[in-house]
């Protein structure tokens, strides 16, 4: 709650060490469960930071993620209001509800355990041939260029059935999407336009002539239950797995490894146990330090939240690296641990309806890129020190901008 004499601050929160999170995501848990905070746009929005709190409203359907209605808040200092404002015709059926559901679905599919472990060995192949690159280029490499972008692009275009090659194009494209501050209207219209051409380019040339990947599958579907997925909706699918598919994973393995590497032990004790790897691999994504502004929702009818009113027609934001944090749900939050028993409850891939579903890839990726690691750069070090880290700045995805490692 907040008094009406107390300045709201402005969020994004100010973070003068990278690795290190806000000191307002604890301080906002202590006072209440809804903290208020002001964005880029200037409009007001409360603010989720206790991890039951940011759980039971993802895990709720009645509240909404669509920015577009009417009085709900605008992120982003564009005119569009931000990402989680645009709205793209002939997809408003997939966004929530039982269309969401149908969609949710037809995606499951491809997105198994099962098959995203099989896909492992190709991971691995990718994962290798990069660092064999590295190794042939020699210290100092920006991991970002070498590896964290163009492994996940090359992942997901395979998956998909897309050239990897375009990989700056992506990169580009999601990040005005992604804008905060970063940039202007024009531009952010520009990259949607272009984005959305490329897209519906490569739906109509899988339905034309369908290949062994995803798209080409989702292109040839046809339920008599579900229905098909209209173009429109195949648009939308295709840019939201290529854009989501490697934004948060490049970003990730960035952060996973400064993680590691700002505090070496944890790095050698992996190299000298890899069974370590996956509860490693758990505990950096729960103690994510930069995992952006989090998750909106527009409320549609007056609710409580840990028993404060919040009235229809509010938008919340759900931190989730915040709530990650929480000492209620995980005892001694800000001590990292990779034998923590409950490290994989953490709220990193969402909750919910909305559950992140291609997170048991971006999994597989992650362990791939930390087990090679610890195989073939036993000796993989920080170039810089971790208070020279600079994070990216004006887009809703935190990240870094740029890793510089030697070994």
């Amino acid at each position: 709650m907040t008094d009406e004499a107390t300045p709201i601050p402005d969020y994004p929160f100010d973070q003068p060490h990278v690795l290190e999170p806000p000191r307002e995501w604890a301080e906002s848990r202590s006072k209440c469960p809804v903290a208020h905070v002001r964005m880029p746009s200037g409009d007001v929005v409360g603010l989720l930071t206790g991890y039951d709190e940011v759980r039971t409203l993802l895990a709720d359907p009645r509240f909404s993620r669509d920015l577009s209605r009417k009085g709900a808040a605008r992120l982003s200092n564009t005119e569009d209001g931000g990402l989680f404002s645009r709205t793209t015709a002939g997809t408003a059926d997939i966004q929530e509800g039982p269309g969401h559901q149908r969609w949710r679905r037809l995606l499951s599919r491809a997105f198994t355990v099962k098959k995203m472990e099989a896909w492992r060995p190709r991971v691995q192949e990718m994962a290798d041939e990069l660092i064999d690159a590295i190794l042939a280029k020699g210290a100092p490499v920006d991991l970002r260029q070498e590896l964290a972008l163009p492994l996940p692009v090359r992942v997901i275009c395979a998956l998909l059935g897309a050239p990897s090659e375009d990989q700056e194009k992506f990169a580009y494209w999601s990040e005005v999407a992604l804008t905060l501050t970063k940039y202007s209207q024009g531009e952010v219209d520009a990259a949607q336009q272009a984005f959305m051409d490329y897209a519906s380019d490569l739906v109509e040339q899988k339905r034309a002539h369908p290949g062994d990947d995803l798209l080409s599958e989702l292109t040839q579907i046809s339920d008599s239950q579900d229905g098909r997925l209209s173009h429109e909706e195949l648009v939308s699918t295709a840019r939201g797995l290529l854009l989501a598919g490697h934004e948060t994973t490049s970003n990730m393995i960035l952060k996973m490894t400064a993680l590691l590497l700002s505090e070496r032990e944890r790095y050698e004790a992996v190299v000298a146990d890899p069974e370590l790897v996956t509860g490693t691999v758990e505990e950096c994504l729960r103690m994510d330090p930069l995992a952006g502004v989090g998750i909106p929702r527009f409320i549609t009818e007056d609710i409580e939240v840990g028993g404060e009113p919040v009235g229809s027609g509010s938008s919340l934001l759900v931190n989730l690296a915040a709530a990650n944090r929480d000492a209620r749900k995980f005892p001694e939050p800000d001590r990292f641990d990779a034998h923590r028993d409950n490290s994989s409850q953490h709220v990193t891939f969402g909750a919910g309806p909305h559950f992140c579903v291609g997170q048991t890839l971006a999994r597989v990726e992650l362990k791939v890129v930390l087990d090679t690691f610890a195989r073939r750069l036993p000796g993989l070090r920080l170039r810089d020190t971790p208070e020279q880290l600079r994070q990216r700045e004006g887009v809703a995805a935190g990240g870094l901008q740029e890793l510089w490692v030697t070994w």
